[in-house]
């Protein structure tokens, strides 16, 4: 590692962590084949890990989240249907415009509390099709909640969804980029969370600390109609077995350490909580992410912690995020709280 990235204290994002030594080994000695062909036996090993993981039938080994999200919308929906998603899920703000570029859907936003919607609120806008009005066909949550902090969604409201689109013969997709952290927090395995959606999508490249990639996981005739769009979309790869290499160290080593993040993550919010200019929704601080308000510019708080070698991101105008990830150990935690000490003492 770079001289420079191990004295930076980088909470800009759980995506800027470097590969484990065991996943430079596992590339080293990664099987390959060609998986555009179907024949790459890492690539394989990985997706059926994949599924297992999330009780579901079949996965799909993608690039990144943001392709495996709009491979599931475009697999679920037609052009002219609408889905709904929260007002500021990543699927929303953050996919460039997509959902209308690429499947040419209608997007109904709904509110919500701290990324949780409530489910009177998608029952009210859940429409049928008829003359005048798409129809509603995809419902899409995203657990955890990025823009709210990182919020984990209740097991009980995961199945009043479900039970929703039942109802209303809708599907249910899961942006989950991060469900392992909201697994870890919730103590349950992923396919509990996951056995309320007939798709979810998680990254490997966040949390579970792989260089790339993401797995969308669904029934097999899912994923089968999703292979045409991954191939539609550029994203089918060649000897793809080096990048799955490192997504199977993530799945049978990196799961489990998730709850030091977590655990870091308060530890952080708990000791700068008190400082002068600094506030802190403690119902947000539930996995890896804290996201503090602060009353001078974010981006001036950004610009004096990086001169003290921790790195941040300003959101919004008077807001820090910080994200916990594999990187940042207990040492790098206490220099991020000096950091914040001496900036908040105006040093």
């Amino acid at each position: 590692m770079p001289d420079y990235q191990r004295d930076v204290v980088d909470l800009r994002s759980d995506t800027v962590t470097r590969p484990t030594p065991e996943m430079y080994e596992a590339m080293m000695n990664a099987p390959l084949g060609d998986d555009v062909l179907g024949d790459d036996p890492t690539v394989i090993e990985l997706e059926k890990l994949a599924a297992s993981k999330t009780g579901k039938e079949a996965a799909l080994f993608v690039p990144s989240g943001t392709m495996g999200n709009q491979i599931a919308l475009a697999t679920h929906t037609r052009p002219g249907d609408a889905i709904l998603v929260e007002e500021d899920a990543h699927i929303l703000l953050y996919e460039v415009g997509a959902p209308g570029v690429i499947s040419s859907v209608v997007t109904w936003t709904l509110p919500s509390n701290k990324g949780v919607m409530a489910p009177e609120t998608i029952e009210r806008r859940v429409k049928k099709q008829d003359l005048h009005t798409p129809g509603t066909t995809l419902l899409c949550i995203e657990n955890t909640h990025n823009r709210a902090g990182g919020t984990v969604v209740p097991l009980a409201n995961m199945a009043a969804y479900a039970d929703i689109a039942r109802k209303a013969e809708m599907k249910v997709h899961l942006d989950g980029a991060r469900v392992f952290n909201a697994a870890t927090a919730l103590n349950v395995a992923v396919s509990e969370i996951a056995q309320h959606v007939d798709t979810v999508n998680f990254c490997l490249s966040k949390g579970l600390g792989s260089p790339i990639g993401s797995l969308l996981c669904g029934s097999s005739d899912f994923i089968d109609a999703a292979r045409f769009w991954r191939k539609r979309l550029g994203g089918g790869m060649r000897q793809a077995g080096l990048l799955a290499a490192c997504g199977i160290v993530s799945l049978t080593k990196m799961v489990d350490r998730l709850a030091d993040d977590h655990r870091r993550a308060r530890a952080l919010a708990s000791a700068i909580s008190e400082l002068p200019g600094v506030a802190i929704d403690w119902d947000t601080v539930q996995t890896n992410m804290v996201f503090i308000k602060v009353d001078a510019p974010g981006a001036q708080w950004v610009e004096r912690l990086r001169e003290l070698g921790v790195w941040a991101l300003a959101p919004g105008a008077n807001v820090l995020r910080l994200v916990f990830h594999a990187d940042i150990d207990d040492a790098k935690l206490e220099r991020a709280i000096e950091a914040f000490k001496k900036v908040g003492a105006g040093v």
